[in-house]
């Protein structure tokens, strides 16, 4: 119900809450866990369908119905009383979007299941149905059940969609500049963990912000409830029994070590790190107030390490532009090409506002699926403006990414060709843009408005022409546009 840092408490269940339940209660370990919201995002730049992926849980407020694929979602808990039948159908369309699923002839596992509070779950069941078949999906709503599932499949269309006719010229040559590190005699693609982690003094990290804080005195108290629903009584939840105790949890030095791994990657480094936490803070204060206060000290202090680790990064990254081993380069045989096919879902297409097809994107097909409210009118947008040759619509954690000096990676959102000045259907300047909504400006925004900045300015001072002839005098501007500006922005990419 709540993921802003500020609004624990009231009677709402928050991400961090759910994050220390699982931790706590149900003993799941720190890197199975992640959050996706507008102050965390835990998993960007992550390939979830990798087989190393260690998250298992994810905790999420909007990013279902925003549009956010959750691939492998087998398990849908929903811990707030969803308001309308519509919102719940669009969050199970969600896990039911699962790509690259296969039947695996074992019902348990062939079916998807949802967790929720309704009053009445037929009634549920009936409204989801019925938006199912709206949304084009009727021919699954028979296996919608409760607590029982069906024994049809569920076919995921697929289409392959090429450049249009008129910018067929481009397939395959629609080359992105990237960062990239220059060894002896060649460069490649820079690697966050091999370049920027490997290089960072972790002993220089400041841990007087956390040896500084503040500790709640007397300890916490745990309180321990059994709740029963009452069938068909006016309150529906009854309390069955009640206790309460002091907080029990130990002062851990090895756990406080294994959490900080997560931020410093050498676990010799962490726990020196973590025995200096303790002793600072036993100098102030008593053994059975840190230990009621543990679980809070180990956030805390993971929320600063990030932010030195990340301070740290950027001092690296920019230390390495200043050598010239680092750069930003357009390369052949290690940048990245826009593909020239894509395969989309069978889904409803973007139109114009007057409910014209879409002409000027780079594909034959834009879906709209997947597109927030902001995305979908900047792309309606980009598609009217005639000083713009074609547009590219860039598939978050799938296309074209920039390695800055955090560790998630940055896809921006839309790749614009202008029209060139001097030749007909032909483009001389790439804009990269990244949109935001207003309740996104915060810190990852101000980061990723950084990197967009520097790579600009050093877009600028390369000359493309001596790395690829084809991208002879070809520009690239990296803009990040927020939700109240993007018209007025986009007016001036003259």
């Amino acid at each position: 119900e709540r993921t802003g840092a500020d609004q624990r408490g009231n009677g709402y269940i928050h991400a961090e809450e759910v994050r220390e339940y699982l931790l706590r209660n149900c003993r799941i370990s720190a890197e199975q866990i992640a959050v996706k919201s507008s102050a965390t995002d835990d998993i960007e730049g992550i390939d979830l369908l990798s087989p190393d992926t260690q998250i298992r849980y994810i905790i999420t407020k909007q990013a279902l119905q925003e549009g956010w694929d959750c691939p492998f979602a087998y398990v849908l808990t929903i811990l707030a009383n969803p308001q309308s039948a519509t919102g719940l159908t669009q969050l199970i369309g969600r896990v039911l979007r699962q790509p690259h699923a296969k039947k695996t002839g074992v019902a348990a596992l062939d079916e998807c299941y949802v967790y929720t509070f309704q009053r009445n779950a037929a009634n549920l069941v009936h409204a989801i149905k019925g938006d199912l078949e709206k949304e084009g999906l009727g021919d699954i709503t028979n296996r919608i059940s409760m607590d029982e599932g069906g024994n049809g499949q569920l076919a995921i269309v697929e289409r392959t969609v090429r450049y249009r006719e008129q910018f067929r010229q481009f397939e395959g040559n629609i080359y992105m500049p990237q960062f990239v590190v220059q060894e002896a005699k060649s460069w490649r693609k820079l690697s966050y963990e091999a370049d920027i982690l490997s290089r960072i003094d972790y002993n220089t990290m400041d841990l007087q912000p956390i040896i500084r804080l503040s500790l709640a005195a007397g300890g916490s108290q745990e309180q321990m409830i059994l709740l029963n629903i009452a069938a068909g009584a006016a309150n529906r939840i009854e309390t069955v029994s009640q206790e309460n105790a002091v907080g029990s949890t130990r002062i851990d030095t090895a756990f406080l070590a294994q959490q900080l791994c997560e931020i410093v990657p050498n676990p010799f480094v962490s726990q020196v790190l973590g025995r200096e936490i303790l002793a600072g803070l036993r100098a102030k204060y008593a053994e059975t107030i840190i230990s009621s206060n543990f679980i809070y000290i180990i956030e805390e202090a993971k929320k600063h390490l990030l932010a030195e680790r990340d301070r740290l990064a950027e001092a690296v990254f920019k230390r390495l532009i200043l050598d010239n081993t680092l750069c930003f380069f357009l390369l052949h045989d290690t940048g990245f090409v826009l593909p020239d096919r894509i395969k989309i879902k069978s889904a409803r297409n973007l139109v114009r506002v007057d409910n014209t097809a879409i002409a000027n994107s780079l594909f034959d097909v834009e879906p709209e699926e997947g597109l927030n409210e902001v995305e979908k009118s900047v792309a309606i947008y980009l598609d009217n403006q005639q000083q713009f040759l074609w547009w590219y619509r860039n598939i978050s954690r799938q296309g074209f990414h920039i390695q800055g000096w955090k560790r998630g990676k940055i896809f921006p959102d839309f790749i614009v060709g202008k029209k060139s000045t001097s030749k007909e259907n032909a483009y001389d300047k790439v804009y990269v843009l990244e949109t935001k909504g207003l309740h996104l400006n915060n810190e990852d925004t101000a980061y990723k408005q950084n990197v967009f900045e520097l790579c600009t300015k050093m877009a600028v001072e390369t000359t493309w022409q001596a790395i690829e002839a084809q991208f002879t005098n070809k520009n690239f501007e990296f803009q990040v546009i927020f939700s109240n500006e993007w018209q007025n922005r986009i007016n001036q990419l003259a």
